[in-house]
């Protein structure tokens, strides 16, 4: 089965690489440029969203807030989310952490360690 992961960062370069590596891995990718982009993506979208990946500091709706706002959603509690950020403070994790993510990991990274990351998520 094909799964569905939305990339929410407002870096071009780092949506394309990771929709890259999704895409080559058979996921189906849906990309937003903000929380607010991907409220409206997750929420129109004809089929579920079975996980997300997000950049944590992005205009409109940072990351914080994006996942605060879907955990609050009964229809999206369950949806693995990964934090994909430049900060690298023990606070700024726990601080993703609480607000509901499933991991966090720093950039940069290697798309082996996300996909790895993913595989905990989707099989």
């Amino acid at each position: 089965m094909e799964h569905t992961v939305l990339v929410v960062d407002d870096s071009r370069t780092i949506v394309k690489f990771v929709s890259f590596s999704l895409k080559n891995r058979g996921f189906n990718v849906l990309t937003a440029s903000d929380g607010m982009d991907a409220i409206e993506k997750i929420s129109t979208h004809a089929t579920p969203v079975d996980l997300i990946i997000t950049d944590l500091n992005m205009p409109n709706v940072d990351g914080y807030e994006l996942i605060s706002t879907l955990r609050k959603n009964s229809k999206y509690q369950e949806i693995p989310i990964i934090i994909l950020s430049s900060e690298e403070d023990e606070e700024d994790k726990q601080k993703g952490i609480d607000a509901g993510a499933s991991s966090y990991l720093v950039k940069p990274f290697k798309s082996t360690v996300l996909l790895r990351e993913i595989s905990k998520y989707l099989e």
